[in-house]
């Protein structure tokens, strides 16, 4: 376990990203997978109110409800870092105090839980004055709805300005930080919220850990990404020589280790500095111990500098 921040938590070294529950996890599946990751010594989950709204039929809050039921039948919630996302949920759009309020009293209930570990601001929203946004997060932790605070897809000079005002009014400053940042997309990451994470002491929590798939080695030809469905689509973004030679290198080593593609590329991320815990989804058990065989695999000097080398000539 490494600890989250300076909040005192200590979460598992790879988060059980809850995107594919009521997409393409069933919720039995889903179950199956929480009870595996929680079994391996997993307790950081990932969510958002958002999801899955993007799919026909479903209208947001489908992967909180699947989790709030599981934990109410496990009952194991206070054994579980559970983190969740605001502003992207369809009747909840944007960072406004009384939005903030009320989608958070709606993730509770979709939760059954009466508090979040880590309260995310997903997307930045300009049309609300950034100090007003500050507020209504400190309010529900005072509230002891929310344990810790979290920035999610935000620019370097806005996480500054929402943690400078938090120091200047004496709120609860924000702890982690959800950039999207992995072996084939570095430099954006590396350049501008790298400094800001390490100069206010956020721990990172990556999502896109994967690269959608690219990087478990599944997405090789054009075909491979043509047969993956809406995976193989997000993974077109990373389909490149660059990209390729960066699965190669990776291949070579998880053959060395006797160990996952996926775990390594998940290795190197977690070997990063500031990274608490890279963000992976599984859609179902079988999937999982690449996973979790991450968390405990650590890469050589010799590895690292092979992989950062050849994830270097990625053009952004």
């Amino acid at each position: 376990m490494g600890k989250l921040g300076n909040s005192g938590i200590d979460v598992f070294p790879l988060a059980l990203g809850g995107n594919t529950f009521g997409w393409t996890s069933d919720e039995a599946t889903s179950r199956d997978v929480l009870d595996a990751y929680v079994a391996a010594g997993g307790n950081f989950i990932d969510t958002a109110d958002s999801y899955t709204a993007w799919i026909p039929g479903n209208s947001g809050g489908e992967s909180e409800t699947v989790l709030g039921s599981w934990l109410a039948d496990r009952g194991n919630r206070a054994e579980i870092v559970l983190g969740t996302k605001v502003s992207a949920h369809p009747e909840f759009k944007g960072l406004a105090p009384a939005t903030v309020a009320a989608a958070a009293d709606a993730s509770l209930t979709r939760l059954k839980t009466d508090y979040i570990d880590v309260y995310y601001a997903h997307f930045d929203d300009p049309e609300t004055p950034l100090a007003d946004t500050v507020a209504a997060f400190d309010a529900l932790v005072k509230a002891g709805k929310v344990r810790t605070v979290g920035i999610s897809n935000y620019s370097a000079d806005r996480i500054r300005e929402w943690v400078g005002i938090a120091r200047r009014e004496g709120f609860d400053a924000p702890v982690a930080l959800q950039p999207n940042y992995n072996l084939v997309a570095r430099a954006a990451y590396e350049r501008d919220l790298a400094p800001v994470a390490a100069a206010e002491g956020l721990a990172v929590v990556p999502y896109f850990a994967l690269a959608s798939g690219f990087l478990t080695g599944k997405y090789r030809t054009k075909d491979d990404l043509e047969a993956g469905a809406i995976r193989g689509r997000l993974a077109t973004r990373y389909f490149s020589d660059e990209g390729l030679a960066v699965v190669d290198e990776l291949d070579k080593i998880a053959s060395a280790r006797g160990v996952e593609i996926a775990t390594v590329a998940l290795a190197w991320l977690r070997g990063r500095p500031d990274v608490a815990a890279p963000i992976a989804s599984a859609r179902t058990p079988e999937q999982l111990p690449a996973l979790i065989a991450s968390a405990t695999l650590d890469l050589d000097a010799e590895e690292r500098a092979t992989l950062d080398e050849v994830s270097a000539r990625i053009p952004e």
